[in-house]
């Protein structure tokens, strides 16, 4: 793996202040993805001006109930440039309202590209900044050198695809380097590396690890590879995985999971009171 500008820690850092919430509010991480689906269950137009009132009553019903929000960029991006407009806004409204965002783009390329794709996440100022975002090392964990560079000027944070959770993700992540050791361990002391958290702290390169991986995560040795790094865990809830999964799936690691949901959170809307209840008893279940 190819060296990248390491992320200091620090009470600047992304990973100070995700773990400042993860105390302050718990481990939920609310998705915000207006599925078409859920915007019908919503009585909302699958639109524009659709996507904009669901975030918008999503956004302040789990203001202050959760650490951070997770709008899925793939749900905007459908809606072409309207839509992008609406996360704009979105990211917008939860930086002024001090709620992190961590944006789920899988970004993943080579060179000025991959420079590209962070600037337009990552810069400060930029009309898509969140505090973070997913990316994809598939191409060599150093390819996001760039990413992991501006993260480190500016205080953000990334979370690498290590073990996700559709049934095909073995058939690569499993898989042996010419090294002898599985691809996704590798990834893991990639992130372990680049985030440079000191004793005790989060680092602020973390990793993506589905909650429904069972115990692929502690045999590949990604715990012990990476013990300092955030556990971004989609998969619980409507996918299965409850809160017997976090110390069955991670282990002594639990402590660092942030438990993403989506439907089993969105489905208590449009109403916003029930949503910010949801929020609350989604905090206390897998406190």
């Amino acid at each position: 793996m190819s060296a990248a500008r390491q992320i200091p820690a620090g009470s600047g850092s992304f990973g100070e202040r995700l773990r400042q919430a993860v105390e302050a509010r718990g481990r939920v991480v609310a998705g915000i993805d207006p599925h078409s689906s859920l915007l019908e269950a919503w009585s909302l137009p699958d639109t524009p001006d659709g996507l904009r009132e669901f975030s918008r009553i999503a956004l302040a019903a789990v203001a202050g109930k959760v650490a951070a929000v997770k709008p899925q960029s793939a749900f905007f991006e459908r809606h072409g440039s309207a839509g992008v407009a609406v996360l704009e806004e979105l990211l917008a409204a939860a930086r002024e309202a001090g709620v992190l965002t961590i944006l789920d783009v899988k970004r993943g390329d080579i060179g000025s590209t991959m420079g590209a794709y962070a600037q337009a996440h990552l810069l400060p100022g930029a009309p898509l900044e969140a505090d973070a975002i997913t990316v994809s090392p598939y191409l060599g964990a150093g390819s996001l050198a760039p990413a992991a560079q501006l993260a480190a000027e500016h205080g953000k944070g990334l979370f690498l695809l290590a073990l996700t959770s559709n049934p095909d993700g073995p058939q690569v992540q499993h898989a042996r380097t010419t090294a002898d050791t599985p691809v996704a361990l590798e990834i893991a002391r990639h992130a372990e590396q680049i985030g440079n958290a000191g004793h005790g702290e989060w680092s602020s390169v973390g990793l993506v690890v589905g909650a429904t991986v069972g115990e692929a995560y502690r045999r590949l040795g990604l715990d012990r590879a990476a013990p300092s790094v955030p556990l971004l865990a989609p998969g619980f809830g409507a996918q299965g995985a409850g809160p017997a999964q976090l110390p069955e799936v991670f282990g002594e690691n639990a402590g660092h999971v942030l438990v993403s949901l989506s439907r089993g959170l969105l489905s208590a809307g449009p109403d916003e009171a029930a949503l910010g209840a949801r929020a609350a008893q989604l905090q206390a279940d897998y406190a």
